[in-house]
């Protein structure tokens, strides 16, 4: 294959640039802003759920189900879904690996000396744990509710509203996503104000008001995702098998 002078200057730029530590933190920044807009979305896409059964066709069951159709059919079933899957897979790998690398970096810049933890947040402190704790979550995550492979509580595809109630009558799946939440909210905050430094949009006049964003888009995520298995675990939100019950009951009128 004809590999160009320009192709190859490219290829070289872009590896010098993720050799350089600014290329990576820029890497690490970009894939992190992909990562928290996915957050966002998917957010407030769980807060369907609040809904509720709707007469057994619940709403975050018709939304699941317009994320495997959207595109058709100029796009095959689920072709923007998977591709949406490949681009965070990516953004994954890209932040994880350049946050490895440079830790790599400055430790052995330290000569093995322990770094200086003088003036540092609670979220800047604990952001390789929260982050560890978020993989370990987001594996567990798809394993019960995309391949529906931990199944403790019924589990059926494309029932997405029954699933969610089935598992949040468990408290300890409402621990387990709350504690989950509130990890991702710590590391969200850091990873915003981190993100705006290495962009280099920080400035003495307007670090306060950056800081301030960062630590309300972290509530209002933690809040968002949280409330969901809360009210289904309080019964807040009502039982598919009630919606049922009640269509049964409901009495025919005949003219």
């Amino acid at each position: 294959m004809l590999v160009t002078d320009g192709t190859r200057a490219r290829r070289t730029g872009i590896r010098e640039l993720w050799d350089s530590s600014i290329g990576k933190k820029i890497a690490v920044a970009v894939s992190g802003a992909v990562l928290v807009g996915y957050v966002v979305l998917h957010m407030l896409g769980n807060l369907n759920s609040l809904y509720g059964p709707g007469g057994g066709d619940a709403r975050v069951d018709d939304y699941a189900h317009w994320l495997r159709t959207f595109g058709e059919p100029l796009l095959p079933y689920s072709f923007v879904l998977w591709a949406v899957r490949v681009l965070l897979l990516g953004a994954v790998v890209v932040h994880i690996t350049g946050i490895a690398q440079l830790r790599a970096r400055s430790r052995a810049a330290r000569g093995g000396h322990p770094a200086r933890r003088i003036g540092r947040s609670f979220s800047s402190a604990t952001a390789i744990l929260t982050g560890l704790l978020l993989l370990a979550f987001i594996v567990f995550h798809i394993l019960q509710f995309t391949t529906l492979t931990i199944d403790v509580t019924p589990l059926r595809e494309g029932a997405v509203y029954a699933n969610l109630y089935n598992a949040f009558q468990k408290w300890y799946f409402v621990l387990l996503y709350v504690l989950a939440v509130g990890s991702l909210g710590f590391h969200l905050k850091h990873g915003l104000w981190s993100a705006t430094q290495t962009l280099g949009l920080d400035r003495p006049e307007r670090n306060q008001g950056i800081r301030r964003t960062a630590t309300a888009l972290s509530v209002v995520v933690v809040i968002g995702f949280a409330l969901v298995p809360i009210l289904f675990w309080t019964g807040a939100l009502a039982s598919p098998s009630d919606v049922v019950a009640q269509a049964s009951a409901t009495p025919v009128v005949t003219r």
